[in-house]
């Protein structure tokens, strides 16, 4: 297995970081196991040191997650009928998937932007939202401002810490991991509370 941050830490002064960058943040929109955030972290504090690009950083970091969240959106259209046929009128997987599709066609720019910040959220949601045929056009618009948003703030984050500790590059890497860990564990809080709100409302 690709050791990617050792990869991305010996790449640091090289035009080839850029290229790992897109690559890590591509696989990681359906590997969860690919650790993208670590390495972009990593290129951000760099970059408070001037050896990175942070605008470059940034740019490479949402290419390769937008194209890759197209993967598993393609792959669900391409499977939506099969599913579809599979789940009868009725039956409460198909009350179920007809709810993520009304759920989609609401909030559809709010479900893909918040599950951009959580690993195995962004995969599962992406398919998803091809199983129920979203419409392409919101979706590439919404993908993109999720992939946009979702690389800055990991870059920035970095760069961040790399600023606050410039004479210490490791703990700079402790404190942009650290803050991305928070950040994404008080989405998936306020996830869940909005859930059991929902859920509260429809049991009144």
């Amino acid at each position: 297995m690709i050791d990617w941050l050792r990869l991305a830490e010996s790449l640091i002064s090289s035009p080839w970081l850029y290229a790992v960058l897109a690559a890590v943040s591509f696989l990681d929109s359906f590997l969860p196991l690919i650790p993208s955030e670590p390495v972009v972290i990593v290129a951000g504090v760099y970059a408070a040191t001037g050896q990175t690009d942070i605008v470059l950083v940034i740019a490479a970091t949402t290419a390769g997650a937008f194209l890759g969240d197209l993967l598993p959106y393609s792959v669900g259209r391409l499977l939506g009928e099969r599913v579809l046929k599979r789940l009868p009128p009725g039956s409460k997987r198909r009350a179920a998937h007809d709810w993520f599709a009304r759920e989609l066609d609401a909030r559809g720019g709010f479900v893909l932007v918040t599950t951009r910040f959580i690993p195995v959220g962004r995969y599962l949601a992406t398919l998803s939202t091809g199983l129920v045929r979203y419409p392409v056009g919101k979706y590439v618009l919404f993908v993109a401002f999720a992939t946009a948003s979702w690389s800055a703030y990991t870059a920035l984050t970095g760069y961040l810490g790399g600023v606050v500790f410039q004479e210490n590059t490791l703990l700079g890497i402790a404190v942009g991991v650290g803050l991305a860990f928070v950040v994404t564990g008080f989405i998936e809080l306020v996830r869940y509370l909005r859930r059991r709100t929902v859920t509260a409302a429809v049991g009144d």
